[in-house]
């Protein structure tokens, strides 16, 4: 993740909407591709200072400042698309007659918006609804539907939503944009670090295992992460959470949610990956990758080498946050079976590459 110059000098970050320098208005620039200042040209349109596009603000932005992302204005700014390519993936967004709901709608889009980042960075193929894309991907923000007792003292859970992934939707409860309700969940489960960014990138595992995996390398997903045919899923996360994770886990498994199902695994092991990629990066932009002499090539290096940085990195930052007491950064360790496993996303990526690049050819995809 970058960080950009304004036009007065101050540093702008990916969630700014104003510089708190100049007071300028700030979004991300749909032509050239970063947080940029804006010129005013009327109510509605500005100019964006880097690259003197003509750009309005996303209806999410304009309207309820949960969006920092704009929009491309070609004739007049009411003839522009209503939301950006991040808010048009919504579905489902959370009710803004509820109190609270609007901040975690806000931390909802903040992380989706990193996720779309990493996977243009990563040029890996994706579409909404209305692109004609094979396998739309689709976000619903939801939160649990709460009922009163007869009484009128007690509120249960009538309905629970699940956080998770089904054909192209991925589904992420509302609460989890609640810090306490996630830490506490985080204890409950015994996990290294549960974020919101994290769920994302671990249920766009899911989604690329659909659109990459199913019916063109499934057999080969099956050498290194096992057959998901031979075990029933119901069953084994009945198994997991019964029992817990798999003795010695640390061995084959990139963390313990994912020795539940070879399903699990991947996605777990995706989620790592995008991680590395985030991580590495935002090191990058920051200059905390000293020894590098060259520029960080996600496209075109080997993994071996993004992981020597990765490991090196992360040794530092987990003796940062240890000095403060917080979290490692970095909690994984790449043990040989894991290394395959990364070496299999790195390889999924690539034809995640050639995918989109195919599709970009269709007119039908254009």
């Amino acid at each position: 993740m970058k960080i950009y110059p304004c036009q007065c000098g101050n540093t702008l970050h990916f969630e700014n909407t104003s510089c708190v320098v100049c007071h300028r208005e700030v979004g991300w620039c749909p032509t050239c591709e970063g947080i940029r200042s804006l010129d005013p040209i009327d109510a509605h349109t500005y100019s964006c200072n880097h690259c003197q596009a003509t750009v309005t603000k996303c209806s999410n932005y304009r309207d309820y400042q949960v969006c920092n992302r704009l929009v491309a204005v070609k004739t007049i700014w009411q003839e522009a698309d209503a939301y950006c390519k991040c808010c048009n993936l919504n579905r489902i967004v959370p009710d803004m007659t509820v109190p609270g709901n609007q901040t975690k709608w806000s931390s909802l889009e903040a992380a989706k918006r990193r996720l779309i980042y990493t996977l243009d960075l990563l040029k890996l193929p994706y579409g909404s609804r209305y692109d004609g894309f094979p396998l739309p991907l689709v976000f619903d923000f939801k939160g649990n539907v709460i009922q009163i007792t007869q009484a009128g003292t007690d509120a249960i859970i009538a309905e629970k939503v699940f956080t998770g992934h089904a054909d192209g939707t991925i589904t992420i409860n509302i609460e989890e944009a609640d810090p306490i309700e996630r830490e506490k969940l985080r204890v409950d489960f015994g996990e290294a670090r549960r974020t919101l960014i994290g769920h994302f990138h671990h249920e766009i595992g899911h989604y690329y295992w659909q659109l990459l995996v199913r019916n063109r390398c499934e057999d080969d997903c099956k050498i290194v992460f096992g057959d998901h045919t031979r075990i029933n899923y119901s069953w084994a996360m009945n198994q997991y959470y019964q029992y817990g994770p798999q003795s010695n886990w640390q061995l084959n498994y990139i963390s313990a949610y994912a020795s539940m199902h070879p399903w699990e695994d991947f996605a777990e092991t995706f989620r790592a990956y995008l991680e590395m990629i985030t991580i590495l990066d935002t090191a990058e932009s920051v200059h905390l990758l000293l020894e590098a002499e060259e520029s960080v090539d996600f496209q075109g290096s080997p993994l071996e080498s993004l992981l020597v940085k990765y490991e090196a990195l992360g040794i530092k930052l987990n003796e940062m946050n240890r000095t403060l007491g917080l979290l490692d950064m970095v909690p994984e360790v790449f043990t040989p079976v894991v290394v395959q496993k990364m070496k299999f996303i790195h390889r999924l990526v690539k034809q995640g590459r050639l995918m989109k690049s195919n599709l970009q050819r269709q007119p039908a995809f254009a």
